[in-house]
């Protein structure tokens, strides 16, 4: 029996929870009022992939039952969202932003437009004004980031001290 190929990784913030997907996944934003607000976010950028292509490499994500028929999975550490899965369905998505190189997975369509804001064709990139994080004052300049890099560390990692 052969060995799979990871095809990509990702993680949460704190890097308490980590995964490897083992086929490409697909990209979509979903504007529905649950992604919502199970983001924090204007939508729910996600990655849809079979759930037999997707292994936990680190920890085990919390879940939270978010309908009759769905499952979210986040760390509990740190509260990242990873996962969007309907019970009985053969995939699932994870956040295009915990993947560790998110900008490979680009969204190829649009789910739950009836919440769409109205508004969010005024805010897509090239309509409003563009900061670069460091421009934005120096109490960010003197912030170290306790974040997990975007890349597998060994398992006894820890982000730096405060």
């Amino acid at each position: 029996m052969s060995e799979r190929r990871v095809i990509a990784t990702g993680g949460c913030q704190c890097g308490a929870v980590r995964y490897a997907l083992y086929a490409a996944p697909e990209g979509s934003l979903c504007h529905c009022r649950m992604c919502q607000k199970a983001t924090g976010g204007l939508f729910a950028a996600l990655a849809k992939i079979d759930k037999a292509n997707l292994t936990w490499t680190r920890g085990q994500p919390a879940t939270f039952r978010s309908s009759p028929a769905a499952c979210r999975d986040f760390c509990a550490a740190c509260g990242t969202p990873l996962t969007f899965r309907f019970l009985d369905a053969p995939h699932m998505e994870v956040t295009i932003g915990s993947l560790d190189r998110p900008a490979t997975v680009p969204p190829k369509l649009n789910f739950g437009i009836e919440s769409r804001l109205p508004w969010i064709a005024d805010v897509a990139p090239g309509r409003l004004p563009d900061t670069e994080t460091a421009q934005t004052g120096t109490a960010l300049r003197d912030t170290r980031s306790r974040q997990h890099p975007d890349c597998d560390t060994p398992p006894d990692w820890q982000p730096p001290p405060p």
